[in-house]
């Protein structure tokens, strides 16, 4: 069974990605949730890029590894495709950390730093995807978790991807990210519901 410290880890990346969020225009008032990037509040040289890096990417990024490390042990007894997922998982937090340590730098745009930062931001994404799918279908969560995480797995790339054009941009963006916070808090749930009804033993899916 997972402590409530562990359990909180979601909670804790949620609150300081909002939290940076409804901070970001201090200092730079003509930025824009709608039609900027959220990685571009951060570029080098703008006042107080650090400080929203890390409480944007770093903090909620390594608070969401802590996370799935503590989903590790529900996942103990069950076969390789959940586990791999767990482990893609980790991927894309460790690459949502990554945005924020290498932020981008708007004198040039083919800066190697840019290039790095869409890496991390590819690979947040991209890990994601399978990662969430392996998890809905073999982590043993019931129909509910198996749903919302096909859904998941679906709508963060296009969100991410596809859907930003022109205005939207902003916006697409912002709601990738919140649907991928939104499965982290729906899978610590999940999974410390499902060891606190049959502790020490693997619990049976439900439906």
């Amino acid at each position: 069974m997972q402590s409530p410290f562990k359990q909180a880890w979601p909670w804790l990346a949620s609150a300081s990605f909002l939290a940076a969020l409804l901070l970001a225009d201090f200092g730079v008032p003509e930025y824009s949730h709608r039609i900027h990037p959220l990685a571009l509040r951060g570029a080098s040289g703008l006042p107080g890029a650090w400080l929203f890096n890390a409480g944007a990417f770093v903090l909620p990024g390594l608070a969401l590894l802590l996370a799935a490390q503590g989903l590790r042990p529900a996942l103990a007894r069950a076969g390789w495709p959940a586990r791999i997922g767990l482990t893609l998982m980790q991927g894309s937090a460790l690459a949502f950390a990554a945005q924020g340590l290498l932020p981008l730098d708007m004198r040039t745009l083919d800066a190697l730093a840019n290039r790095l930062h869409a890496l991390a931001w590819m690979l947040w994404w991209i890990a994601f995807a399978p990662g969430a799918l392996l998890l809905a279908l073999a982590g043993g969560r019931g129909r509910g978790f198996a749903v919302a995480g096909v859904a998941a797995a679906l709508l963060v790339p296009w969100l991410a991807v596809l859907a930003p054009i022109g205005a939207w941009v902003g916006l697409a963006q912002r709601l990738a990210f919140l649907l991928w916070f939104g499965w982290w808090l729906l899978a610590a749930r999940a999974f410390s519901r499902s060891a606190a009804s049959a502790p020490g033993s693997w619990p049976q899916a439900r439906t």
